[in-house]
């Protein structure tokens, strides 16, 4: 096992190297930011020496390099928009996303796992379609779409719920309602077919042959088994929510990482595009990581060399 996590960790290090390398050469690519962040009337000696002030002269490959020497000191450079150090930056707005996209996940998997059970009990039933149905069209609607629709009913016509920011719960429930529709027809919809698969082998039959109750072998038997691609869909739903809030962070105005990166975008404010890939990306890959640790826990049989 121990030397599986090693091995995994080497292979996340380069993924990240690699990843960290494609979004340097595209930001870069993607124009000059002196031409952006300065007047138009700015003559060429102010150009050039904003170009130097933030090292932006220096061929592409000596400017990734001292950026990778910056990461193992943790000194990312200062925001060219904030002129402030990317990483606090990043740090200040991070928070807002964590519990956005926590929020949205638990409730995904709380209400998805159980839905999925309900409808593999009464497979067949007026319950299993009503919810089969209800998976199928949160996953065709648009997560704008769906936004815009919530921000209109409960916002504008019922006044429930504020439109925009980040003033309590009554401002997190649209945004995290929003958010967690997608994953939670996509968690509801892999528990319900794990399970049917589950009671249809061989020693869940050996059960019903002794006198098992169907919500006895459910509970103690079916569910266990049936979680391994439960929780494998799980950890890539949480990693799509935690990379994937731009458009509700958007709409709802979360002042979260997902709004920040398409504002840095925007601005070509490389420092903080870099350090936001770097984080988005390194917990992406340490999370299937845990997933892949986590078959072990449920299911004892699992081993990795």
């Amino acid at each position: 096992m121990t030397n599986y996590i090693l091995k995994r960790l080497g292979l996340a290090v380069i993924t990240v190297l690699g990843v960290m390398l494609i979004i340097f050469v595209a930001t870069r690519l993607s124009g000059d930011v002196a031409l952006l962040m300065l007047p138009q009337d700015a003559t060429d000696e102010q150009i050039a020496a904003y170009r130097a002030l933030h090292g932006l002269d220096r061929p592409i490959p000596i400017q990734f390099l001292t950026f990778l020497q910056g990461m193992l000191t943790a000194d990312f450079g200062e925001s060219l928009r904030y002129q402030r150090p990317a990483i606090e930056v990043i740090l200040q707005r991070l928070p807002a996303t964590i519990e956005l996209a926590l929020v949205a996940f638990v409730l995904a998997l709380v209400i998805g796992v159980t839905l999925g059970v309900i409808s593999a009990y009464f497979r067949g039933g007026w319950a299993d379609r009503i919810i089969r149905t209800t998976a199928v069209l949160l996953q065709s609607m648009p997560n704008f779409w769906i936004a815009i629709m919530a921000i209109l009913l409960f916002a504008v016509m019922l006044g429930w719920l504020p439109t925009s920011g980040r003033r309590g719960l009554s401002s997190l429930i649209m945004p995290a309602a929003t958010l967690m529709l997608f994953p939670l027809a996509a968690i509801m919809r892999m528990t319900r077919t794990s399970i049917l698969e589950t009671i249809e082998s061989d020693y869940v039959k050996f059960l019903r042959i002794k006198g098992v109750s169907e919500g006895r072998i459910l509970r103690r038997h079916a569910l266990r088994n049936a979680l391994i691609p439960v929780i494998a869909l799980s950890g890539l739903q949480l990693g799509n929510l935690m990379g994937g809030t731009v458009i509700t962070e958007t709409i709802f105005n979360w002042p979260g990482l997902g709004s920040l990166m398409i504002e840095s975008f925007v601005s070509r404010d490389y420092p903080v595009i870099q350090v936001g890939v770097l984080m988005i990306s390194t917990f992406l890959i340490l999370l299937n990581l845990v997933v892949d640790l986590l078959f072990c826990v449920v299911d004892p049989r699992i081993r990795y060399a």
